[in-house]
């Protein structure tokens, strides 16, 4: 498997500096601040890029498993809500709630909330971040 890779610049102080985040290939790239991780300025911050990598994660594991068992889904979306708080240790990522909605003809809730229990426990990013982070699940047909 290849190995993938990330980069970030920063320059200058914590609260009045400023940076860039890009992935290896390129497909992503963003400024980010004090104000756009500890506030609400603009740019992104790291727990939004660790957000899309749960959601993306979970919904190709999620497409997998609905293809695997013979119910390939229309599409999976998946939102990954980030929660960042001041503990003892400091600031810590200690939460991720995903929210997920499928098109998948064939099952129904029972069956879609079956799978996307799995699909959180199991793909990689999950399996990453569950020893100290607690992740929920939302799930839903769409309808």
């Amino acid at each position: 498997m290849p190995i993938r890779t990330a980069s970030a610049q920063w320059q200058g102080n914590l609260t009045e500096g400023s940076g860039t985040i890009r992935t290896g290939k390129g497909g992503l790239s963003g400024n980010y601040s004090f104000a756009s991780r500890f506030e609400e300025g603009q740019g992104t911050n790291p727990e939004e890029l660790i957000g899309a990598a749960h959601a993306g994660c979970f919904s190709m594991a999620l497409s997998k498993a609905l293809a695997d068992a013979g119910s390939p889904a229309t599409s999976v979306e998946t939102t990954a809500k980030v929660h960042l708080d001041k503990t003892d240790a400091g600031m810590t990522v200690t939460r991720i709630d995903l929210e997920t909605v499928g098109q998948v003809p064939g099952i129904d809730e029972a069956q879609f909330t079956t799978f996307a229990e799995g699909a959180k426990e199991n793909c990689p990013i999950s399996r990453l971040l569950a020893p100290g982070v607690q992740i929920s699940l939302t799930a839903r047909l769409a309808g």
